[in-house]
């Protein structure tokens, strides 16, 4: 802060310093409470919608392509009843963790809520997207969670779609949702994707 002094020579800039270092990590801290998932770390709802919006408008701008996966462990109940409830959150971190590891440093993945996660993949062929999805789905059930000195697996099933003219968030969303319950439908731990 600096303000005029008056002096016997005329007038001076004095100031006075104050650190305010921990009061902007404390404005930082609060800021990524309020737009990331405590458990998982991963954007909450109200961000990924934001992310997802911006997202679609720059696709639009930019003439690429960009799709979502929308994403639910099968059979996920099961095992917050059976193991408890920190055993279920140690499983939702392993799942997201997954996600973050394989992918892209700019594709997104957020949960959605409970044992449901989505993902903004940008710049991805129709392929591409069937290959990321079955990669996805093949690691998680390929992968353990060790409780107690035993392995528990759990699988997703995926559905995913790609952006399409005219498309808003809400449409693509619930293409996507449409397209998961087609996986759980048609068996569990699929991926559904439309043509």
């Amino acid at each position: 802060r600096l303000f005029p002094l008056k002096t016997d020579q005329g007038y001076r800039i004095g100031g006075v310093i104050h650190d305010i270092t921990q009061r902007v990590l404390a404005e930082k801290q609060l800021q990524h409470m309020a737009t990331h998932d405590s458990l998982t770390n991963l954007p909450n709802r109200p961000l990924f919608y934001d992310r997802l919006n911006h997202a679609i408008a720059n696709a639009e701008r930019n003439a690429r392509r960009i799709s979502v996966m929308y994403m639910d462990l099968d059979g996920f109940k099961t095992i917050n009843d059976t193991y408890g409830h920190d055993v279920g959150d140690d499983v939702l971190k392993f799942v997201a963790n997954t996600f973050v590891a394989n992918s892209r440093p700019f594709d997104l993945y957020g949960r959605w809520g409970g044992e449901e996660f989505i993902g903004v993949i940008r710049n991805i062929s129709r392929d591409d997207l069937e290959n990321l999805g079955d990669r996805l789905r093949l690691l998680i059930k390929n992968s353990y969670v060790v409780h107690e000195n035993k392995q528990l697996h759990v699988t997703i099933s995926i559905g995913a779609t790609l952006v399409k003219k005219n498309d808003t968030v809400s449409s693509l969303i619930k293409r996507a949702d449409t397209l998961l319950y087609k996986s759980k439908a048609e068996g569990r731990n699929r991926l559904s994707i439309d043509l």
